[in-house]
């Protein structure tokens, strides 16, 4: 299959599967707390990548591995706490609606430090979809006062993170295979995400039936919608463009959100009609 074709294939596998995230973190955290969450979701992640990818590793040349931590930090570490911490307080519809502005930041910060050129309709596009952020956020925070609308900021640097963490892949490890950037990045991440699973309690609970249900919904999160997902990305980011590469989660919301309402969730119209705008801002702005 062609190269132009294949991206497409590839940018839709990741919208299902990463679309179906949200939904997996919010019956992860029925039984767990978001750090045992987000620890629990790294390290299986990292046994998957080290049993299939470990021969890659040497193929990652020593002056690179400063990248590999970076991309590790900003496309994994922080944001798996992030959403988890942000999911015990909105939505998973919600979170991953904020999350569609990651291809906004993409373009900010590769304007700011990466050098990329800004044209007209970038900047209108970047103001829609802040604007529909806003939107979506004010007036939910309104009709859900049982929500905590304050920790949808969480999700708003978790996107910041990961496009920092396209930038840098695009720019320093374009070279790398797939395999060998997600298996050197969970590597890096196995040791202190153990620890904060450590120390988070996890153990003395681990024998609780509810807990266990809901390390096996982390589980399928870790190995397919992390460790598997991460080598599509970055394969698709080295065969597209960041912004082509990041205009996946256009996609994620609806996958998201058909999960959101099989599980009793549900938008207010406005925040309907911001998530909309949220999703206009993101085509201007990655729009040639």
């Amino acid at each position: 299959m062609e190269s132009k074709q294949l991206k497409w294939v590839y940018l839709m596998v990741l919208a299902l599967v990463w679309g179906s995230s949200f939904i997996l973190i919010k019956k992860g955290l029925i039984g767990l707390t978001a750090l045992q969450l987000g620890s629990l979701r790294i390290i299986f992640a990292a046994v998957f990548l080290v049993l299939i990818g470990f021969k890659s590793l040497s193929k990652i040349p020593t002056y690179k591995w400063k990248y590999i931590a970076l991309t590790s930090l900003f496309g994994t570490f922080i944001p798996a706490y992030l959403f988890a911490i942000a999911q015990t307080e909105i939505d998973s519809s919600v979170s991953s609606i904020l999350n569609s502005l990651t291809p906004l930041n993409t373009l900010i910060l590769g304007a700011l430090v990466f050098g990329l050129q800004f044209k007209r309709n970038q900047i209108i596009g970047i103001l829609i979809g802040l604007l529909g952020s806003a939107l979506l956020i004010l007036n939910g925070a309104i009709h859900h006062p049982e929500q905590n609308y304050y920790y949808a900021i969480l999700v708003l640097i978790a996107s910041i993170c990961y496009a920092t963490n396209v930038n840098l892949i695009k720019k320093y490890l374009h070279d790398l295979s797939p395999l060998s950037i997600t298996t050197g990045n969970f590597m890096v991440l196995f040791f202190p995400a153990f620890i904060i699973l450590f120390f988070s309690g996890f153990f003395e609970v681990v024998q609780d039936v509810k807990v266990q249900e809901s390390v096996l919904f982390i589980m399928i999160l870790g190995v397919v919608g992390t460790g598997i997902a991460n080598i599509l990305f970055f394969k698709l980011i080295q065969m597209s463009s960041p912004v082509f590469a990041t205009s996946v989660t256009y996609l994620i919301p609806v996958v998201a959100f058909c999960w959101g309402l099989l599980d009793n969730e549900m938008l207010t119209p406005v925040q309907f009609f911001g998530a909309f705008i949220i999703l206009i801002g993101v085509y201007l702005s990655a729009k040639k």
